[in-house]
């Protein structure tokens, strides 16, 4: 499993060799799996002006009188430009400046959602709802009796190296294009991602952070998941989706992955600070972890955030300002290069898009954002 995100983080890529009953925890414990960078939400140093509140810089006149809806915190979320919690800003830009590389925000609102639904605009919704064995439900039977108008699911399990003994262990890029076309994505698609857990957001940050390790930043996470969509009482369907095959090319960028040998060397070096996302208990290794042959603990060096301390009790994501009082009260130094961890590479995907959502210029976001 993975150490960095939580049980279901098992990060990006054919991450290495992951810590399996080995020795990188303290004796007796071993390390739960491979690390992940955070996705880097920039990767070029960041502009202060897209560190502003209010519209986004590339929005029309138009768009931008009346956008400046209330504020949770300080600046918007930055991740390649501004990126705007859904609280903070309920409008989008026009479908041509949405898919601009150099502006994009990771949170989009169910309000944003369905009205760009009703607009016709080029989104596609991707259901990537997925759970531990522990909780007997079946996501793909939930996904065909009621999902959001137009989504397909995406399958964590599937869409992963099969060839590797480990879970979630990241397709390579031409499995990862094949698979996502079929899903009716292509290059200049604007991807939302969600899931339906109760929480709000479980694992929909792990697709939000596929693509972004694969090259595709116009993705998206809905600000509270299917959870809140049908809180806020927008229609469902049901029944399998039918998506219409595109062609999508994906190149990995290896900043966004770290190896056993990364980690297992920065026991020593200390390069690289690591946040575990699992619960305080399976970090401990006072609470079994939930597949076999996996002892609970941590990694010596690791510091614990929990995947849901990023979020509120309405299971949207906190402010900015909440998610730095977060990580300072953890002990994170967001000047540093941050590497997440978990159990599998899922929940380690919260880590790094809190990283994102934090709203402060980090020097260096491509090696800060790792999955391990």
């Amino acid at each position: 499993m993975t150490s960095v995100p939580s049980p279901a983080c098992r990060l990006p890529l054919p991450l290495s060799p992951r810590f399996n009953k080995v020795s990188l925890f303290k004796k007796g414990r071993p390390s739960l799996g491979p690390a992940s960078v955070p996705p880097s939400p920039l990767a070029r140093p960041l502009d202060p002006s897209f560190l502003r509140s209010g519209p986004s810089p590339l929005a029309s006149p138009s768009q931008a009188k009346g956008r400046r809806s209330r504020q949770r915190g300080a600046a918007p979320t930055v991740s390649r430009g501004s990126q705007e919690t859904s609280s903070q800003t309920e409008a989008g830009q026009k479908p041509g400046i949405m898919a601009a590389r150099s502006l994009f925000r990771a949170l989009v609102s169910a309000k944003w959602v369905a009205k760009s639904l009703k607009e016709s605009q080029p989104l596609k919704l991707l259901d990537a709802s997925w759970y531990l064995p522990k909780l007997e439900r079946d996501p793909r039977q939930e996904f065909e009796e009621g999902h959001i108008p137009g989504a397909a699911f995406f399958d964590i399990d599937l869409c992963s190296d099969q060839t590797s003994p480990y879970d979630h262990m990241l397709p390579n890029a031409a499995e990862f294009a094949e698979y996502v076309g079929k899903l009716g994505v292509g290059n200049g698609t604007h991807v939302v991602v969600y899931d339906a857990s109760d929480q709000g957001s479980f694992s929909a940050p792990r697709l939000w952070w596929m693509f972004r390790a694969f090259g595709h930043e116009t993705v998206s996470l809905l600000d509270g998941g299917l959870r809140n969509w049908k809180r806020e009482g927008y229609p469902l369907s049901s029944g399998r989706a039918r998506p219409i095959q595109a062609e999508f090319q994906a190149t990995l960028n290896p900043t966004f992955v770290k190896t056993y040998e990364d980690i297992k060397d920065n026991i020593e070096s200390h390069q690289l600070q690591v946040v575990d996302a699992r619960v305080e208990g399976r970090f401990r290794g006072i609470e079994p972890e939930p597949r076999e042959g996996i002892e609970p603990g941590h990694i010596p060096g690791t510091l614990n955030i929990p995947f849901t301390d990023f979020l509120t009790e309405e299971g949207l994501e906190k402010s900015p300002d909440a998610i730095q009082r977060l990580f300072q009260e953890k002990k994170v130094d967001l000047s540093k290069p941050l590497v997440a961890t978990c159990g599998s590479g899922v929940t380690a995907c919260h880590v790094a898009l809190g990283y994102g959502l934090d709203g402060t210029p980090h020097p260096s976001l491509p090696e800060a954002l790792g999955i391990f």
